[in-house]
């Protein structure tokens, strides 16, 4: 029987876990973020508590524990849906915000450390920095979509430099509030508003092109958040209408997302990062007028409801959450 591209294999002669490219099987590295960071980090940068206060604040986690997120710094400005968050091994990148105005700005932090965030650079399309989305792996970044006439718009940045971003492609229409997560080697992109499609698309990281489909979500779903491992991603629904509901995919291959489980709590707006083992969801709203300060997490590799993991410094939405521990690294 031929084997299919992506399928998945145990080797009990290594000990390994191998996926087939097409041509052979070939072992999946895992390398841990433990031993080249000090630890997988999540960060949580910006946003807005009902109804109008906006923060610059940042704050994080160390994700294999559980516990409190700390005070890591700031954020150049206060950074209501602070657009794309991005995070290679040692950097988290935010691109674009509104202020409440659209912004086009660019920050950066080294993960490792604590401290202010510094300018990067610049979106080079202004339109798509309100409510845009972010996927990465350890060398490029992707700002996907946004608020405005230009929100098919799909931009990219070099993670280790500096300089504003440069045109990758398009998505298949203008949308915005997309749920996003990446691997080594895809980008993925998943529901949108403003029509709150299930629609998933996918792009090759590391080439320059417009998104192809990759199958659907459940229902149609906008405003909610994206995570994964190296293997899994893991999409949370948001407004379709509210829900807690969590599906996953498998990212090498193409199809339908699964139902994985449910976070503690329904909410919109929320924030995800990850390591190679956890997912953890942070923040968001359970209605217009309220916010949550509530961080919970999952393990990816298995299927179930979320449990507690600590509390943010203050609660908000529309934060962008980064790690050093994602499954595009």
């Amino acid at each position: 029987m031929p084997v299919s591209f992506g399928a998945l294999r145990f080797n009990t002669d290594s000990n390994k876990l191998e996926l087939y490219d097409g041509n052979q099987w070939t072992e999946i590295v895992a390398s841990s973020p433990d031993s080249q960071t000090g630890g997988a980090r999540g960060l949580f940068g910006g946003g807005i508590l009902y109804p109008a206060t906006l923060y610059n604040i940042i704050d994080y986690v160390t994700i294999s524990t559980t516990g409190n997120a700390i005070d890591f710094g700031d954020l150049t400005s206060v950074a209501v849906w602070p657009g794309s968050a991005l995070g290679s091994r040692t950097r988290g990148i935010w691109a674009g915000r509104e202020t409440p105005s659209l912004d086009n700005r660019i920050d950066f932090v080294t993960i490792s450390s604590t401290g202010n965030a510094q300018d990067f650079g610049d979106l080079v399309v202004t339109l798509s920095s309100g409510i845009t989305s972010g996927a990465s792996n350890s060398t490029r970044g992707l700002i996907a979509g946004g608020a405005g006439g230009s929100g098919n718009t799909i931009q990219y940045i070099t993670m280790a430099s500096t300089g504003d971003s440069v045109d990758f492609g398009d998505l298949s229409a203008a949308k915005y509030a997309v749920s996003c997560l990446a691997s080594s080697t895809r980008g993925v992109f998943g529901g949108s508003a403003p029509a709150y499609t299930n629609t998933i698309e996918f792009v090759t990281i590391s080439t320059l092109g417009n998104s192809a489909d990759f199958g659907d979500l459940s229902v149609g779903a906008a405003n909610g958040s994206g995570t994964s491992n190296a293997i899994r991603g893991l999409f949370t629904i948001g407004l379709t209408p509210l829900t807690n509901a969590i599906e996953y995919i498998t990212i090498a291959t193409l199809g339908n997302s699964t139902d994985f489980g449910d976070t503690t709590q329904a909410r919109f707006y929320g924030s995800s990062v990850a390591s190679s083992t956890r997912g953890l969801y942070a923040g968001g709203a359970p209605s217009p007028a309220a916010d949550f300060n509530i961080i919970d997490y999952v393990s990816i590799m298995s299927t179930g409801n979320a449990v507690d993991f600590g509390d943010l410094t203050t609660a908000r939405r529309g934060m962008g959450g980064i790690s050093n521990g994602h499954g595009g690294l």
